[in-house]
């Protein structure tokens, strides 16, 4: 199995880090559209904490693991982590969010 260079690690970590911040600021807008949090840890948290702390708590972890994966970059499995886990948060927080605040935002243009 080929493993990824050190530069190829660093982007897909700030690739990552992006959709992090990409996923805080989406749910963020997206609950105060009127839509629920599909993840029921997180759903929990936003109950007890509000919205902004339990982002920001869950963001700083997800963060944290993603700097946890840069330490052992060296491992041959610290590559395809941090590519899987892009996928995941493409396919399950970029698309989603992407598909319901643009519709949200067409049906708000559309009722003035």
């Amino acid at each position: 199995m080929h493993l990824l260079d050190e530069r190829a690690v660093r982007l897909l970590v700030l690739v990552n880090l992006g959709l992090q911040l990409f996923d805080g600021l989406a749910t963020y807008a997206g609950l105060h559209a009127g839509f629920g949090e599909g993840n029921p840890l997180l759903r929990h948290a936003l109950t007890v904490m509000g919205p902004a702390s339990a982002l920001l708590v869950f963001k700083l972890q997800a963060c944290a693991f993603l700097l946890v994966l840069w330490r052992v970059r060296a491992h041959r499995l610290a590559g395809p982590a941090l590519a899987f886990c892009a996928v995941v948060y493409v396919v399950c927080s970029v698309a989603p969010w992407t598909l319901a605040l643009a519709g949200h935002h067409l049906d708000v243009y559309a009722a003035s």
